[in-house]
């Protein structure tokens, strides 16, 4: 593929892409705005973010299926335009329940935007060109994280609204450029669409979030007795074997189970639930510095800024390395760049230069283990058939792994009575989740074995 040709294709697939993390990160400076305007209360809120989260899940592995059976040039203008129509429904909302249901449509639609944009890369691009590739759509997260609370700040100045009105011309200009520059693709075979899975599917995903939502975490393990959140868990135990056991017998499954006869595939997806496990616990971070230092939430917010930029420098210097060190490398140096900020967070004394030294190191971790690496190993071990639905399960992986990350820290922070105690007992459990992941990361093939493979 000619290098110009490149990179206007990588610039399509990372706006897109951008798009779609930033409303999940933007919403927040709106939230106060939109309780007041709405009279909503903080449960209300919490579905706001809920609703995204539940049906970008769902999205991640029907829209990722439909884009191995119709192309992903198909899916992705399908996904930006779904993205598109929960923005103007957010517009113009005159209820709340017009807002959840903007949401949940945002949600689904961005659910298919990355499966799509990394099998388009693993279709157009070759092995040695996939690893910078996805390294630079690794890059998303952090100019999210940094640009999402600059702009919600600029268009707030206006009104909440505009923070939704600005996706509507983005994505059009987005549908144009995927029209020029994406072929079609796709099997186009008569075959019947998994229905029974998807319902299974969505009744499985809402039943992890209801449960995850219903923990208290000042008393976890006792809210989880509760009738909601023990009967949610169960549901979600009986739902999922449903789903599995549906999924064996259909002609065309939403999850094809021969996917996980790839030892390699079976294991970035622990891999990936466990780093977005970790991964989950920087939302925390503030919290333990306002309890360590004394500082304000705003200063503590700005001093999370290094180990962001730190992650979105590393992030495509990663993708770039695979070609040279292979994956398994720099899946297991990272994961002890990210085990050693953890060490430093439960159990140094925390002062302003030892956080930005530990979140920087950590940065540069993480952007190995939810960036380019992963992503690249599931192209790898995957055909055209079933690219786009393995890059969607790894994406719903990942976001089980962050709500239950979150969850835990919660949990376990609460339990040692809150206050920076509590976060650094909470650091010192992820670290015992750390030191499994690098002992599954160290089994992974070696270059030479990849680089076989391949070819």
């Amino acid at each position: 593929m000619e290098a110009k040709n490149t990179k206007w294709l990588l610039a399509l697939l990372f706006f897109g892409t951008l798009m779609g993390a930033l409303d999940l990160a933007i919403i927040g400076p709106a939230l106060p705005m939109i309780q007041v305007e709405f009279g909503m209360q903080p449960g209300g809120l919490a579905w706001l973010l809920n609703s995204y989260v539940l049906l970008q899940m769902i999205g991640a592995l029907l829209l990722a299926k439909l884009a191995d059976r119709h192309g992903p040039r198909l899916i992705y203008i399908v996904s930006i335009t779904l993205f598109a129509a929960g923005s103007l429904l957010l517009v113009v909302a005159d209820s709340a329940w017009m807002l959840y249901a903007g949401r949940a449509i945002q949600g689904f639609g961005a659910g298919g935007i990355f499966p799509a944009a990394a099998a388009v890369i693993g279709a157009r691009l070759a092995p040695s060109e996939r690893g910078q590739a996805l390294g630079i759509l690794g890059m998303v997260w952090g100019v999210a994280f940094l640009a999402g609370p600059l702009l919600g700040g600029i268009f707030l100045r206006f009104s909440w609204q505009w923070l939704f009105a600005i996706n509507l011309p983005i994505a059009l200009l987005l549908i144009v450029g995927a029209m020029k520059l994406l072929s079609a693709g796709g099997r186009h075979e008569p075959q019947p669409f998994d229905l029974k899975g998807m319902f299974t599917l969505m009744a499985a995903m809402g039943a992890l979030v209801l449960a995850i939502n219903g923990i208290d975490t000042n008393a976890a393990l006792k809210s989880m007795l509760t009738p909601q959140v023990g009967g949610a868990l169960l549901s979600l135990v009986l739902l999922s074997a449903l789903f599995w056991r549906i999924e064996k017998r259909a002609v065309d499954p939403i999850v094809q189970p021969a996917l996980f006869d790839s030892t390699q595939i079976s294991k970035s997806c622990l891999i990936s639930t466990g780093t977005s496990a970790l991964q989950s616990g920087s939302i925390f971070l503030p919290a333990l510095l306002v309890a360590s230092l004394g500082i304000s939430p705003a200063d503590s917010a700005l001093l999370l800024l290094p180990g962001v930029v730190a992650a979105t420098i590393a992030a495509p210097l990663m993708g770039k390395l695979i070609n040279k060190t292979g994956t398994r490398l720099i899946i297991v140096v990272s994961q002890v760049l990210v085990g050693v900020s953890l060490c430093i967070y439960a159990f140094v004394d925390m002062d302003i230069f030892i956080f930005i030294c530990a979140s920087v190191i950590g940065g540069i971790g993480s952007a190995g283990l939810v960036g380019a690496p992963l992503r690249y190993i599931v192209l790898a071990e995957t055909g055209d058939h079933d690219r786009a639905a393995a890059q969607g399960l790894l994406s719903v992986v990942s976001s089980v792994g962050r709500l239950l990350g979150a969850a835990m820290v919660g949990a376990v922070a609460a339990t040692y009575g809150g206050g920076a105690a509590g976060y650094q007992a909470a650091f010192a459990g992820l670290i015992m989740l750390a030191v499994l992941i690098l002992l599954t990361a160290i089994t992974l093939k070696s270059k030479t074995d990849e680089l076989i493979d391949t070819d």
